[in-house]
């Protein structure tokens, strides 16, 4: 098993209250808070902003089977993301001074993965079932026309 602890460590002094993997456990575990902002769409994975502030971001991400992302990374973003429902694969790549790693992880409901900023990763849902997760940003997203109002 490769580890890559440099991707996963949030950038220091910039997290939302009670840290993104908290706040990700936390919101997973409570489908009253998302539930009524669940969007299933057959073209794309369905996601809502659930809370925004100046120092973070919260997403709910739904996904039908064979739903998932390219290849991407959230910039200078560190956060977390919590399944909430189903399972999700994630393929993380990444290559900074070395031989490139590449490792791939089943993530079932209650599980959670922590990341630093310029984590390159890919997320899927290879299963039968649709897949919810909570997806928790220290900092906005980088936006051209949105801008945090603070």
């Amino acid at each position: 098993m490769h580890a890559v602890p440099y991707l996963t460590l949030p950038a220091a002094g910039a997290t939302p209250t009670g840290g993104p993997t908290s706040l990700a456990m936390s919101l997973a575990a409570h489908p009253e808070r998302w539930l009524p902002l669940l969007g299933y769409r057959g073209d794309t994975r369905g996601y809502r902003l659930l809370d925004a502030g100046c120092d973070h971001e919260v997403w709910v991400v739904s996904w039908l089977p064979g739903q998932g992302t390219d290849l991407h990374d959230h910039g200078p973003a560190s956060g977390a993301f919590a399944v909430a429902a189903g399972t999700l694969t994630e393929r993380v790549v990444t290559s900074p001074h070395s031989a490139p790693v590449n490792v791939i992880r089943q993530l079932a409901a209650g599980r959670v993965r922590a990341f630093g900023p310029y984590y390159g990763h890919q997320v899927s849902n290879p299963g039968t079932v649709p897949a919810v997760s909570l997806h928790v940003y220290a900092q906005p997203l980088p936006r051209d026309t949105v801008a945090c109002g603070c």
